[in-house]
């Protein structure tokens, strides 16, 4: 049995408004045995595609290596974006060492409610994934039980909106389609990619994800 545990602490700071909310990076950034385009940050898994979006939306020019530049080159955007780090899983177990979710046991949650009172301007969750079980918004459903909250539909298009309201502000959350390579099925079932797709051959899931991100990052 694997003990897989967080490797990261949450990154937020006063000014936070957006915070993005996943699961877990791959064990072997917590065993430290990255690969050699790896970041040693949050979301530094060279085959997880958030950094490659920013990117390319940003027109960054990222490094990709284990450096702490391309470490401070994460953080700098992160600080004047005023987006913020925090995944939902703590801890978990698994029988076998990999990134699935639905690989994971005994699962320990952070408690995100604590972080959105404590750090008052985070207005905006992004999902780095749906509701499907022990996705971040699968697993944030179950964490809001235990404070009476519940999630209001505002749309059911992909990347499904919601809010709920804590303290009396209004908090939403935004499902973006998960930028690993299990997602690449889901996402050419979609009606809108297959539209896309018919209109330019070219248009690819990486260039769908590029366009659904652009709205919230």
């Amino acid at each position: 049995m694997f003990l897989h545990q967080h490797p990261y602490q949450p990154f937020i700071n006063q000014d936070t408004t957006k915070l993005i909310v996943g699961t877990l990076p791959p064990p072997r950034f917590s065993t430290g045995e990255l690969l050699e385009k790896d970041v040693d940050f949050c979301y530094g898994s060279y085959y997880n595609s958030l950094w490659l979006f920013i990117d390319k939306i940003h027109n960054l020019g990222l490094r990709y290596d284990n450096s702490q530049d391309a470490i401070n080159e994460r953080k700098a955007f992160l600080i004047k974006h005023k987006i913020g780090v925090c995944d939902i899983v703590e801890s978990a177990e698994r029988d076998k060492i990999d990134a699935s979710d639905l690989g994971m046991k005994n699962i320990k949650l952070r408690n995100i409610i604590k972080y959105l009172k404590e750090y008052s301007n985070i207005e905006t969750l992004l999902f780095t994934g749906g509701n499907s079980k022990n996705g971040p918004e699968y697993f944030f459903r179950k964490h809001i039980k235990d404070y009476n909250l519940k999630l209001e539909v505002l749309s059911n298009e992909v990347p499904r909106i919601h809010q709920f309201v804590l303290n009396e502000r209004n908090i939403k959350t935004v499902s973006l389609t998960s930028g690993s390579g299990a997602a690449n099925i889901s996402i050419s079932r979609l009606p809108l990619y297959k539209q896309l797709k018919a209109k330019n051959p070219k248009f690819n899931t990486f260039d769908f994800r590029v366009m659904q991100y652009r709205e919230f990052l």
